[in-house]
């Protein structure tokens, strides 16, 4: 009866209430921005990897990191359940590899690297919070959208091609369809945020584009 019930120490405890509270500090910011895994699913992955790893130093003396490996492990196949394929977009990476982190700061409560692990949140939040922005600036300025281009003739096509080089456009042709009627040409364009509006405004008004999309 007496091996039920296993002496546990006051720091096991404060160490699984930091863990708890690191996984509320990231998962807030997740939940804030409607992402797939919020915030119970953050603290559920910091305690848990503060409960594994606790685990192991206690009844893995021998070995213990075979059971913190596996963590690791565990973490890869809930990560890779946050990703998913939308049209030509990859959404999820960087929940799946918060969630990643999130385990290694849980890790590091666990194993009793209190200062580190709070190093550590400071990172991971200033990453998703301040760094969001920077990419935003960048994506503004480093725009990529296909276009499908309708037009009636070869010469419409070097027209519309004339065009976009002109409005300072990387252009690629991505395919080329012809038919008897018409020839559909889908363009991958790189620019900026202005110049994409700014051809959607010319493609609307140019008589020799049949029909675009976007």
């Amino acid at each position: 009866m007496d091996n039920l019930f296993q002496p546990f120490e006051t720091r096991d405890i404060l160490l699984i209430m930091l863990s708890v509270l690191i996984g509320l500090l990231i998962g807030i910011e997740r939940e804030y921005r409607n992402k797939s895994a919020g915030l119970r699913t953050f603290i559920l992955v910091s305690f848990g990897s503060c409960l594994f790893t606790i685990l192991s130093l206690k009844i893995g003396l021998a070995n213990p990191d075979r059971l913190a490996a596996n963590i690791i492990t565990g973490i890869g196949f809930l990560g890779a359940g946050v990703i998913f394929k939308e049209d030509n977009k990859v959404s999820g990476i960087t929940t799946a590899t918060t969630i990643w982190a999130t385990a290694s700061l849980g890790m590091c409560v666990g194993a009793g690297y209190i200062f580190l692990a709070f190093i550590g949140v400071g990172l991971v939040l200033m990453i998703l919070a301040l760094l969001t922005y920077l990419q935003t600036y960048i994506d503004n300025y480093h725009k990529i959208k296909d276009y499908e281009l309708q037009t009636l003739s070869e010469a419409d096509f070097e027209h519309t091609e004339q065009l976009i080089r002109s409005m300072g456009f990387k252009a690629v042709v991505i395919s080329q369809r012809y038919n008897k009627e018409s020839l559909n040409t889908v363009w991958r364009l790189t620019g900026n945020v202005n110049q994409h509006r700014a051809l959607v405004e010319t493609l609307r008004r140019d008589r020799q584009v049949v029909a675009y999309q976007y």
